[in-house]
């Protein structure tokens, strides 16, 4: 019976390592991937070469795809132009579905590959997504815009494995020893150190606007606007402010920042659009993660033609335009869209 072919995209890092032995222990013929989506000098020498080495140590094939241009257009352009509109990208959300579950599913196509893996944190039963075992690693709200098209071509080794249990298989491996004790790659690929300086080179940053309270009245000052995202509390300045003051909009069109005390963070209730879910549904219960670092909070969900309103048992605070709001079912994810 002939083997079930699985491209794996190999980063050169511990987790699409493990992923790539795993597979092929389980009887799987593996073909690789290195995928170079920008132009970070050195960067794709270093990891491509360590993913090679996986290759060799496997004796598989890896192939070098370079997805600039298309992670230019639909991941880096977004993530500059949505800061432009006073809005909270996740570039990783629309990475997972255009580049790594979009293009990469379209490579796999053209070698004859069955199913695609990654080394992300999650578990898929070929219908629906859900957590990882690993709390502190989850990554399933990442995923909650992939075209449930592509759902059951996906394995995920790692979703039942503990962070620590993949560095100790490795290190038990003397060829990949190293791999173990590597830095864990950025949360985004192509910032360095700062969203500040890639914004730098694209705008002018440095714009000093008014601060104003919610009735629109000027009570401070700000270095430009796009130096802040919903509930950041620093870098400007309110007249005679006795509490603590966060960022409650953004009005690019104006550059201001309109600031307040905590409690005008509060939100009880918001629209999505852009919703993408693994089945159909048009009013539910569930819970929602409107960041990926918070717990999830019950709602009631009811969708409208492209948006829905989700209305919320408790408040959150600092709920931010452009930012991912993830549903979920228990620890079964049900998909997502993008807070208007």
């Amino acid at each position: 019976m002939k083997k079930k072919k699985v491209l794996v995209g190999m980063s050169g890092g511990v987790d699409s390592t493990v992923t790539s032995i795993l597979l092929q222990k389980e009887g799987y013929e593996v073909e690789g991937v290195y995928m170079k989506l920008h132009h970070k000098p050195g960067y794709h020498e270093e990891n491509f070469t360590k993913a090679q080495r996986v290759a060799s140590y496997l004796d598989v094939k890896v192939h070098f795809l370079d997805l600039s241009e298309a992670f230019n257009d639909n991941v880096y352009n977004y993530f500059v132009e949505s800061y432009k509109e006073g809005l909270t990208p996740n570039p990783c959300v629309m990475c997972n579905r255009t580049i790594k579950f979009g293009k990469m599913v379209d490579f796999a196509d053209s070698i004859g590959a069955d199913y695609v893996a990654t080394g992300h944190y999650i578990k898929c039963d070929g219908e629906f997504i859900y957590m990882a075992e690993d709390p502190n690693k989850d990554q399933s709200y990442f995923l909650c815009e992939v075209k449930k098209e592509v759902l059951p071509r996906l394995l995920f080794p790692l979703g039942t494995w503990i962070k620590d249990d993949v560095k100790a298989y490795a290190a038990d491996i003397e060829v990949l020893k190293d791999f173990a004790t590597q830095r864990e790659s950025s949360e985004i690929c192509f910032v360095e150190n700062t969203y500040d300086e890639v914004l730098a080179k694209h705008m002018n940053i440095d714009m000093p606007g008014e601060a104003v309270d919610t009735e629109g009245n000027v009570v401070g000052t700000h270095k430009g606007y796009m130096h802040y995202t919903i509930g950041k509390r620093k870098g400007f300045f309110v007249n005679g402010a006795h509490d603590p003051h966060f960022v409650i909009a953004i009005k690019p069109e104006t550059n201001q920042i309109v600031v307040g005390t905590k409690e005008k963070l509060e939100e009880n209730e918001f629209e999505v659009k852009q919703i993408n879910l693994f089945k159909e549904l048009v009013e539910f219960d569930c819970t929602v993660k409107v960041r990926y670092r918070t717990s999830a909070v019950p709602c009631h969900v009811i969708i409208n033609g492209d948006k829905a309103k989700v209305m919320l048992d408790e408040a959150v605070f600092g709920l931010a335009k452009g930012q991912i709001a993830a549903f979920y079912e228990g620890d079964k994810l049900l998909g997502g869209g993008v807070i208007c």
